[in-house]
This record gives structure tokens, C-alpha cells and sequence, in this order.
């Protein structure tokens, strides 16, 4: 009887979890993918393209780290340079399926990047990698708080831009 429950379980947990497993089997962990509509064709960035274009890198501290940090990677207004961004939204999801709306109007010079790396090392894919949406959070009040936070997607995986 008990064993029938513990099997009965462990088959009911196997079953729930598989697509679970599934879905972050297909995701490839080293592509960023960005789309400008949702059902626009998709644009597949990986470390080396993103590393191609130009470099933001401060230093700041987070909630998530200890310290102060140095954080690399790509300015989101570098990110979405080019493209009609105005009065608009971002939809960034991560690879655990965490999605969160970013407006348009935080991508600006001094704001947030896409950092792929952390004091100088590449952010691991099993902790907060391989890219993290940070924001220079000890450079101005504004960038304080759990609205910010909440922003700070990390494991990122996909950026659609709607209006």
C-alpha cells in the first residue's frame, strides 16, 4: 500500500515535471533572442555578437551580491538602437519562464545593460547567466527599489518589443 502511493507519486511528479524539462531543454542557453513585434521574425544574438557591439561596463552594488560590483555587457539603448522604441514596452523573459514588462524609456544611456559579464568573469548559466538585465542602481535613487528590482530579470532569454 505504501509503496503503491510512493509509486502512484513518483510517476504523478514525472509527469508534471517533464514539460518543465522539456521546455528548458529547448532553450539554447547562449542565444539572446530579440523580436521588434511578437510574431516578427526573431533575431538570435550570442555572447560574441553581443560582445561585437558597443561595451557598457559600472560598478555597482545589488541586492542579489555582495558588494560592489563591476557588471559588462551591452546598454539596452545600444541594444534597441535603431529601432522605433517609443512609448513602448518590453517583454523580457527568462529561460525559467519569469517574464517581466520593461518600458521603453528605461533604455537610455546610463541605464540598464544586458551584462554578460561580472568583475571580469562570464556569468555563469546555472546562477544569474549567461545574461542579466542590470541597472546602475547606486548611480541614482531612481534606480532603487522593487520596481527596478523586479526589472532586473536575470537567465534572459528572449526581449519583444510592443506597443
Amino acid at each position: 500500500m505504501i509503496r503503491s502511493r510512493f509509486l502512484n507519486a513518483l510517476c504523478l511528479s514525472l509527469a508534471l515535471s517533464s514539460p518543465l524539462l522539456a521546455q528548458e531543454a529547448s532553450i539554447d542557453v547562449g542565444l539572446l533572442t530579440l523580436a521588434a513585434q511578437e510574431g516578427d521574425s526573431d533575431q538570435q544574438l550570442d555572447l560574441e555578437a553581443l560582445k561585437a557591439m558597443p561595451v557598457t561596463e559600472f560598478e555597482t552594488s545589488t541586492v542579489w551580491t555582495d558588494g560592489v560590483r563591476r557588471f559588462t555587457g551591452v546598454s539596452l539603448a545600444d541594444l534597441l538602437a535603431g529601432q522605433d522604441i517609443d512609448d513602448k514596452v518590453i517583454y523580457a523573459t527568462a529561460r525559467d519562464g519569469y517574464e517581466v514588462e520593461i518600458p521603453t524609456s528605461d533604455a537610455v544611456p546610463e541605464g540598464p545593460i544586458v551584462a554578460y559579464e561580472i568583475d571580469g568573469e562570464p556569468l555563469a548559466e546555472d546562477e544569474m547567466g549567461p545574461y542579466w538585465i542590470i541597472y546602475p542602481y547606486d548611480s541614482d535613487p531612481a534606480y532603487r527599489g522593487e520596481q527596478i528590482e523586479a526589472r532586473s530579470i536575470w537567465q534572459l532569454a528572449k526581449m519583444v518589443v510592443i506597443e
